[in-house]
C-alpha cells in the first residue's frame, strides 16, 4: 500500500501531458466524433500507455536502453505539445468573437502542432551538437595577481546515457583542450547507468589536460546508481574526485584553494553527503576558495564557509522551455553568474549534456570558460 500514491502520481503525470494535446489536437477540432477523433484518440491512448511503461522498463531496475530512448524522447514530446497546447488555448480565447468553431478549433490545432514539430526539431539539434563555449570573467576577492587570467574549463551534466554519443565525447575533449584549461572540472552528473555499460563515452575525457589538475565531484544521478563505481572510474583516467576535501593550486607561487562536495542525494549511501566543514579542514583561511557543489542551493552553505566562487550545474538552464519556471522553485538560481551574500558568487552551467529527451529547448548547452580576475576589496 506504501506504493499506492507513488503509482498514482506515476499514472496521473503522464495523463495531464496528454490530456490537454488530446482535447487540442483531437477532440476540439472534431467535435468528438468521426474516423480523425477515433484514430487520433486510440493513438494517444497507446502514447498514454507506452510513456510509464517504458520509462519503468528504461529507468527501473530493467535498465532497459532501448526502452529508455523511447520513454525519454515520448516524454519531451509531450512536454512540448502540453505547453504549445496551453499556448494555445490562451490564443483560444483571443480568436473568441472574431472565430466560430469547428474552424476556430481548427486554426489552433493546426498552429499548435505546427510550432511543436518546430520545436521538436530545433531541440534535438541543440541537444545532440557539440555544445558552445562561453567565457565568462569572473573577479575572485583575494586573488594574487599571479593568478590573474588563471582559466577554469567547466563541463557538467554530461549524462552519457542508452544513447551513444562517443563521437560527441571526444569533440567536447577536443574543445576544451582548445581553451587551454588551466584546470578542468566536471561538477557531476557524469552517466546514467554502470560504468560497465557506460565507460566508453567517459573514457575520452582522460585526454583533458589541464596543468593544475582536473577535479570531479558527484552529482545526483551517481547516486541513482554507481556511485562508487564512477568515482573510482575517474580517478583511474586521471581525474581527482574531490569527496569533501580540497587540494592547494601553485602557480608562480601564488595559491588557490580548490574544494568539492558530494551531492545531498549521496546520504543515501554511507560514508556519502556534503560535508563542506571537512573539505575546508586545514585549508589557508587567507586563501579563496573555490568550491565545486553539483546543486546551486548548496550555495547556502558556501556563503556561512566564506566561499569565494561556487561552481554548480544540476539545472541544465530547464532543459525544455517553459521547465525553467518549474526549476526555479527548488533552485535559487536557473543559469549564469549570480551573487550571495557579501562576498560569494555562484556560477551556474546550463550543462553540456542533456538527461532523458534529447531535446534542449531556449537552454542552449555549454562548455564554460571561466576566466578568473582579482576583485578589488570595497
Amino acid at each position: 500500500m506504501k506504493y499506492v500514491p507513488r503509482l498514482i502520481l506515476f499514472l496521473a503525470i503522464p495523463a495531464l501531458l496528454f490530456a490537454l494535446p488530446w482535447w487540442t489536437l483531437v477532440a476540439a477540432p472534431t467535435d468528438g466524433t468521426g474516423p480523425l477523433f477515433w484514430a487520433g484518440s486510440a493513438l494517444f491512448l497507446l502514447g498514454y500507455v507506452t510513456l510509464p511503461a517504458t520509462m519503468f522498463l528504461g529507468h527501473g531496475p530493467r535498465q532497459a536502453d532501448a526502452a529508455t530512448i523511447v520513454g525519454d524522447t515520448l516524454l519531451g514530446v509531450m512536454w512540448v505539445l502540453f505547453s504549445w497546447s496551453v499556448i494555445g488555448n490562451l490564443g483560444r480565447l483571443l480568436l473568441a468573437g472574431f472565430v466560430d468553431d469547428p474552424a476556430r478549433s481548427r486554426i489552433v490545432a493546426a498552429a499548435v502542432a505546427a510550432v511543436s514539430a518546430i520545436v521538436v526539431a530545433y531541440g534535438i539539434f541543440e541537444a545532440r551538437r557539440v555544445p558552445r563555449v562561453r567565457t565568462v570573467d569572473v573577479g575572485i576577492r583575494g586573488l594574487a595577481p599571479g593568478l590573474d587570467g588563471l582559466r577554469m574549463v567547466v563541463v557538467t551534466d554530461t549524462h552519457f546515457a542508452a544513447l551513444d554519443r562517443l563521437r560527441w565525447s571526444e569533440k567536447v575533449v577536443d574543445i576544451v583542450n582548445a581553451q587551454q584549461p588551466d584546470i578542468a572540472c566536471h561538477a557531476g552528473d557524469l552517466a546514467d547507468g554502470s560504468v560497465a555499460k557506460r565507460h566508453a563515452q567517459v573514457d575520452p575525457l582522460g585526454k583533458v589536460e589541464a596543468p593544475l589538475g582536473k577535479f570531479y565531484i558527484t552529482g545526483n544521478h551517481e547516486y541513482f546508481g554507481d556511485a562508487q563505481g564512477w568515482i573510482e572510474h575517474m580517478t583511474s583516467i586521471g581525474w581527482q574526485p574531490l569527496r569533501n576535501q580540497h587540494e592547494t593550486l601553485e602557480r608562480g607561487g601564488d595559491r588557490l584553494v580548490i574544494a568539492g562536495i558530494d551531492d545531498p542525494t549521496g546520504t543515501s549511501l554511507p560514508g556519502h553527503g556534503p560535508d563542506l566543514p571537512a573539505a575546508l579542514a586545514g585549508a589557508d583561511p587567507e586563501l579563496p576558495v573555490i568550491l565545486l557543489a553539483h546543486q546551486p542551493k548548496q550555495i547556502a552553505d558556501a556563503v556561512k564557509g566564506g566561499v569565494a566562487l561556487q561552481i554548480s550545474g544540476h539545472t541544465h538552464g530547464g532543459q525544455i522551455w517553459p521547465f525553467h519556471y518549474l526549476v526555479r522553485l527548488d533552485q535559487p538560481v536557473v543559469a549564469g553568474l549570480s551573487r550571495h551574500g557579501e562576498h560569494t558568487q555562484l556560477y551556474t552551467s546550463r550543462g553540456t549534456g542533456f538527461w532523458g529527451p534529447q531535446l534542449r529547448v531556449f537552454a542552449p548547452s555549454e562548455i564554460t570558460v571561466l576566466v578568473l580576475h582579482p576583485e578589488p576589496a570595497n
